[in-house]
């Protein structure tokens, strides 16, 4: 299956989802190689520890995080960033209010299929 997001997109025209317990995500431009991604999270929302094949990228737009990847966790804020390689256990912890940006290759293609996203 290919995937490719239109070639321009306005933030505020594209669907925000709502996963629960306090995070929102909206999926932005992307192809099968790469893909960015917003997400919002509440103070104390937590991204649960998970892997994926992907290799991820993430930069904090706001907020601050208590980041974990394998064994390792750091306090992490607005400015700062992290990469996860594929098969990486992660996950994060929002300490205060924020939004990060996430960048995947490939795409994660879960999160364009209804009902299977992670």
């Amino acid at each position: 299956m290919r995937f490719e997001s239109e070639r321009f997109l306005a933030g505020s025209e594209v669907a925000v989802e709502e996963l629960g317990e306090g995070i929102k995500r909206q999926i932005l431009g992307h192809n099968d190689e790469i893909m960015i991604v917003k997400v919002w999270f509440e103070s104390g929302s937590e991204g649960y520890q998970h892997k994926h094949r992907h290799s991820q990228s993430t930069y904090i737009e706001s907020g601050v995080f208590d980041v974990t990847i394998g064994s390792e966790t750091r306090r992490q804020g607005a400015g700062d960033s992290y990469y996860i390689p594929p098969h990486e256990l992660h996950g994060a912890v929002c300490v205060e209010a924020g939004v990060l940006i996430d960048v995947f290759s490939p795409v994660r293609e879960d999160f364009l299929v209804p009902g299977e996203a992670s």
